[in-house]
């Protein structure tokens, strides 16, 4: 079997829809990654991912370096072996991490020195390293190391961002490939940056093809600069990366804001949105988000969204969840997360199907008008 492929099945417009397929198994594109931070897709059992719909899932460099060890991971078997997740995963390098959860952040040529957020310890992460790590964990999807800074910055320190992540870029590549097996049966991502410039991005894309790369991301957006700033962004980035390799938007997000970029040519997802809202009473549906704490649905004897075939919504009721939320009860936050893990999967197979029967655009209108008319409710 080939090391990486991706197959173009059908498009719309900017839209596409195909495979990656991978050793590991296939991903069905646009795909959404749920987010398994610290090896564990939080509050759900690996075979709850599973039958949710999810082909592939995301783990962290930064995180899993620091605890439990990539090394010791290694050691077990790999993260796959860990976590008992047979099928492929993507790891993020690290880089946004570092930059806003570590404490005393030292940005050099070499890499960046930070402290622990979980004991202090001062740790140094380079191109170098986080190849290295995502290579112990047995990452199937490797991100390069990049550097991250706000959309809000100055054009001065997002042009030296974006210099900085390509010269990364390079060292990322170089170590990947003295990767051995890994590298032989493991993919590598290249990362966009040029916060909302037309033409940064360009550059960036243009330096990024000539290294080359299996996929592409593209970067730092989803980091408070506003839906309509990175819609914007989102109609020219995507059209600068090369057509026939998957486009990867890091971190997004939004039900509404998946569907607007599906729409305009991307191809994977990841975001802490399902679970992280599941865990703290939040649900998606097709007419917008709930709050399960609400005292209205005290005694609702409905499921938290009709038709929806997840296993919370086949057996209980916005009654029961409410009860087991508003008591603290673990349940209530395993029941709210597979919910929105089978809504987000659901999400992605119609959007899969639209772009297929060439309706993509009376499709994308409809789950937005009455998504948004939900949320604004």
């Amino acid at each position: 079997m080939s090391r990486f492929a991706f197959s173009i099945a059908a498009t719309d417009g900017a839209a596409r829809t195909g495979t990656i397929t991978m050793q590991r198994g296939e991903i069905r594109t646009p795909a959404f990654m749920p987010v398994g931070t610290a090896a564990t897709v939080k509050a759900v059992k690996p075979e709850g991912v599973r039958a949710a719909g999810a082909d592939i899932i995301l783990g962290n460099t930064y995180h899993l370096m620091l605890r439990p060890g990539a090394e010791r991971v290694a050691r077990l078997g790999g993260l796959h072996r860990f976590m008992n997740w047979d099928r492929p995963i993507l790891t993020d390098s690290g880089g946004y991490q570092v930059m806003s959860l570590s404490d005393l952040t030292k940005v050099t040529e070499e890499g960046v020195a930070f402290k622990s957020h979980l004991d202090g310890s001062r740790h140094l992460l380079t191109p170098e390293r986080s190849i290295e790590v995502q290579r112990l964990l047995g990452s199937d999807i490797v991100m390069q190391f990049d550097q991250l800074v706000p959309t809000t910055s100055t054009p001065k320190a997002q042009m030296e961002a974006m210099d900085r992540s390509i010269r990364w870029a390079k060292r990322s590549r170089e170590e990947f490939d003295r990767g051995g097996d890994h590298a032989e049966r493991a993919a590598l991502f290249g990362i966009q940056q040029g916060a909302l410039d037309e033409e940064l991005r360009k550059r960036s894309a243009d330096s990024l093809i000539e290294v080359g790369f299996d996929g592409y991301a593209v970067g730092g957006l989803a980091v408070g600069e506003g839906q309509e700033a990175m819609l914007g962004c989102l109609d020219f980035a995507p059209g600068q990366l090369p057509a026939d390799k998957p486009r990867y938007l890091m971190g997004v997000g939004k039900p509404d804001d998946i569907v607007e970029a599906v729409c305009r040519g991307i191809d994977m997802f990841d975001c802490v949105l399902p679970t992280r809202s599941g865990r703290t009473g939040q649900a998606f549906t097709a007419d917008g988000p709930i709050n399960i704490r609400n005292a209205r649905f005290a005694e609702d004897p409905e499921p938290i969204e009709a038709d929806c075939p997840c296993p919370a919504c086949s057996s209980y009721s916005k009654a029961y969840v409410h009860h087991l939320v508003r008591s603290g009860e673990i349940l209530g936050a395993m029941l709210m997360t597979e919910h929105n893990l089978w809504f987000y999967q659901r999400m992605m197979a119609g959007l899969r199907d639209a772009i297929a029967g060439a309706r993509l655009a009376s499709h994308a209108r409809n789950f937005l008008d009455r998504y948004r008319a939900g949320k604004a409710a």
